[in-house]
C-alpha cells in the first residue's frame, strides 16, 4: 500500500498494491498495521457504509459535529466518482481549501479523510457504488454540512448544473462564509 500525502495536512490518498492475473485481481482495501506503520494512524473503524448513485448525483459536503466526529476511508468499488474533502478546521493554514481525487473501480484509489473536514462526491459514471469506513458511529443529531454549490470553494465537480442531482437536505447547507465551524486545528 502506498500512502500519498496531499497539500492539506491529514488528507491522504491510498493506493493499494493490486495483484492481478487472468482470474481477476486481489488487494487489501484496509490493513491496520500498514496504516499505523506507513501513515502513523492508529484507527479503529466501527461502521461501514455503502451508497449507490446514478450519473450527476452529488452528495455532500457532509460532516459529523463533535463529539460525534468521524474520520473516513472512502473508495469507489463500481463506476467513477470525483471525491472532495474541504478543510473546515478553524485556524488551519488550509482552511476552506480542498482536494479532489477521482476514485474509480479501475484505479482502486482510496482517500482518508480525518475529522475536521467536510466530505462529498459527484458521480461521473452511469452508476457508482461508493463505500466508506468510519471510526465513529453515525449520529443524526450531529449532521452538518457546507453547500456543495459554494462557488467560493473553487471546486470543479465536472458535472454541468443542469445534470446535477442533489437532495433537498444538501441544497439547504450554508455557504462556507456563513458557517461557524465546530472544529479546531
Amino acid at each position: 500500500m502506498e500512502i500519498i500525502k496531499t497539500n492539506i495536512q491529514g488528507l491522504l490518498i491510498i493506493e493499494p498494491k493490486v495483484f492481478g492475473d487472468s482470474r481477476g485481481y486481489f488487494f487489501e482495501s484496509f490493513n491496520a498495521r500498514e496504516f499505523r506503520e506507513k501513515a502513523g494512524l492508529d484507527i479503529n473503524f466501527v461502521q461501514d457504509n455503502e451508497s449507490v448513485s446514478s450519473y450527476g448525483v452529488m452528495r455532500g459536503l457532509h460532516f459529523q459535529k463533535p463529539p460525534y466526529t468521524q474520520s473516513k476511508l472512502v473508495r469507489c468499488v463500481k463506476g467513477r466518482v470525483l471525491d472532495v474533502a474541504v478543510d473546515i478546521r478553524k485556524g488551519s493554514p488550509t482552511y476552506g481549501q480542498h482536494i479532489a481525487v477521482e476514485l474509480t473501480e479501475e484505479n482502486h484509489r482510496q482517500c482518508f479523510i480525518p475529522k475536521g473536514f467536510a466530505h462529498g462526491f459527484a458521480v461521473l459514471s452511469e452508476t457508482a457504488v461508493f463505500q466508506y469506513k468510519c471510526d465513529n458511529f453515525y449520529a443524526p443529531q450531529a449532521d452538518g454540512g457546507i453547500s456543495i454549490l459554494d462557488s467560493s470553494l473553487g471546486i470543479d465537480w465536472r458535472i454541468s448544473a443542469d445534470k446535477a442531482v442533489l437532495s433537498d437536505k444538501d441544497l439547504r447547507h450554508p455557504l462556507l462564509k456563513d458557517f461557524e465551524t465546530p472544529f479546531a486545528y
